[in-house]
């Protein structure tokens, strides 16, 4: 099962939109706090859609919080100061994809401890990052492209 875990999201349309992201292909989203909004707030329902319904999601006070739940678990960190490409990576089944804050990403001592486990999306050299919902959609299409898109329907018909 892929997991999305988004440390103290800023911005509620990005939050919205990755929440529909995650709904339509079947990933757990994680949000740990604080946010940059009330979580009742109506842009990140409209970025949402009605895809709420079909969300898991769950909710943690703090980033220990969140180990602490989730002990031994697989994951990596997305950033642009990571020596590996997103696709170098071979998934396992259950991994935990983190994201940081829109403004400033992840914190460099969550970099540092775990460097190793660190991932980037290429872009162009001197700019500053992507749009934090793009790179969660790249990151969560790779790997459902690795799972050959186990459990999602090949073709959408009404």
């Amino acid at each position: 099962m892929l997991n999305i875990v988004l440390l103290e999201p800023e911005i509620p349309q990005n939050t919205g939109n990755i929440a529909r992201t995650c709904a339509s292909s079947g990933a757990v989203l994680h949000m740990i706090r604080p946010f940059g909004f009330e979580i009742d707030n109506a842009k990140l329902k409209r970025a949402g859609m009605d895809y709420w319904f079909h969300l898991d999601i769950r909710y943690y006070d703090n980033i220990e919080e969140f180990w602490q739940k989730n002990e031994g678990c697989d994951f990596y960190l997305f950033t642009k100061k990571a020596k590996h490409c997103y696709t170098d990576i071979n998934y396992r089944d259950d991994v935990y994809l983190f994201f940081g804050r829109e403004s400033c990403g992840l914190p460099e001592d969550l970099i540092e401890k775990y460097s190793e486990k660190t991932l980037r999306i290429p872009m162009k050299r001197g700019l500053r990052s992507l749009n934090q919902s793009n790179s969660v959609a790249i990151a969560t299409y790779e790997y459902l492209r690795q799972k050959n898109f186990k459990g999602l329907d090949e073709a959408y018909v009404e």
